[in-house]
């Protein structure tokens, strides 16, 4: 525990932001839930609710720390502040007012002058900073395959595993985050006035936190080893971020074996193959094409699975409501309950990041072994 007093009000104020789930208080926590959260703190600055929200399922917890640890916050050869960019460009293609408040408040305690406002309003050419103007237009750029397909790498390719590893943590948190918190890193019912109070306390935790050693690769056996699988292939130039994809890869695509019905697992990626990564609208006819030929019971997981990975801000309390009764009936999910939400929203999201991640070309990242 910590002697900081500030400690327990961030906890709680953490936790109580989490909607739609609830997540395990930090009292309560045990074994492995017991010890992220304590790296967390440590390693991060705060317990962030993006990951706490995952608590309901311990393993998905561990990917989700596991993979923004050994890409965004472990010592490594790219620069903190060009990983928080990446950060909050890649929060911006995506919607997630959330993840583009905490983030662009820790690049504003991290680099001089008003790149972190730039950013924030997604005026990137008002960026000053050369190098890391690029970057915020390469991961911005690279959420929609078109573009993507003609991107150069911004920064040296012995630095690809890191950068590429945050746009592909942040296009599978942004999603979780637009499910399960509100816009803004505060609970609901606090006065908006207060959010510069709190992105200036984040942003200097954050950055306190940053300053500290952090060496990769100690986190590695929250999970059991697994191999890399093939569309991972940009992370084997750095040994501690391939060995954390490839261990959340294998946790979540076990989640996705109990949560998820046969007919939406081969559903999802044939729907994302022919997605080019815009937003599909408002209009949700699209979605209604998409899981008519699903079998009844199996539609309302269809329905979140798709709206999680091509519009995560659209999803709604009817749309958590129907995939819970549903579960309840599926031969794969014992309860809708928490764990079962958790596990089907977070293969989703994975699988949507994964893929706009294939986008981007490789053959530069494989040059960085």
């Amino acid at each position: 525990m910590s002697a900081n007093p500030i400690r327990p009000v961030l906890r709680r104020t953490a936790l109580a932001q989490v909607q739609r789930v609830t997540p395990v208080d930090v009292r309560s926590a045990r074994h492995l839930v017991a010890r992220v959260y304590g790296e967390m703190e440590r390693d991060f600055g705060v317990l962030a609710p993006p990951l706490a929200l995952h608590s309901p399922a311990p393993e998905l917890l561990a990917a989700s720390w596991l993979t923004l640890r050994e890409t965004l916050v472990a010592d490594g050869r790219a620069e903190r502040a060009a990983k928080e960019v990446a950060a909050s460009a890649v929060s911006l293609a995506n919607s997630c007012p959330y993840c583009v408040t905490v983030h662009t408040a820790t690049v504003n305690s991290l680099v001089r002058g008003r790149d972190a406002q730039a950013i924030a309003d997604d005026h990137f050419d008002a960026i000053g900073d050369d190098r890391l103007r690029a970057i915020a237009a390469w991961a911005r750029d690279g959420a929609v395959r078109d573009t993507a397909s003609g991107l150069e790498l911004p920064f040296p390719a012995d630095q690809a595993p890191e950068l590429v590893g945050v746009t592909a943590v942040f296009h599978y948190l942004n999603r979780m985050v637009n499910v399960f918190l509100p816009d803004v890193p505060m609970p609901d019912g606090t006065p908006r006035s207060a959010l510069p109070v709190v992105a200036r306390v984040l942003g200097t935790l954050m950055r306190r936190a940053s300053r500290r050693p952090k060496p990769a690769g100690t986190s590695a056996d929250l999970l059991p080893a697994a191999p890399l699988p093939a569309d991972l292939a940009w992370a084997a130039g750095a040994p501690a971020v391939a060995e954390a994809f490839a261990r959340a890869a294998h946790a979540v695509e076990q989640a996705g074996r109990e949560a998820v019905p046969d007919s939406v697992a081969e559903l999802l990626p044939r729907v994302l193959g022919a997605w080019d990564g815009r937003p599909p609208g408002l209009d949700r006819r699209w979605l209604d094409q998409a899981v008519a030929d699903l079998p009844g019971a199996d539609r309302a997981a269809g329905r979140l699975a798709l709206l999680v990975a091509l519009a995560s801000w659209q999803v709604d309390d009817q749309t958590i409501a129907a995939f819970r009764t549903g579960a309840g009936t599926h031969s794969k999910a014992a309860s809708g309950a928490d764990r079962t939400l958790i596990h089907l929203t977070s293969w989703a999201s994975f699988t949507a990041a994964r893929h706009i991640v294939s986008w981007t070309p490789l053959a530069d990242h494989r040059s960085a072994r």
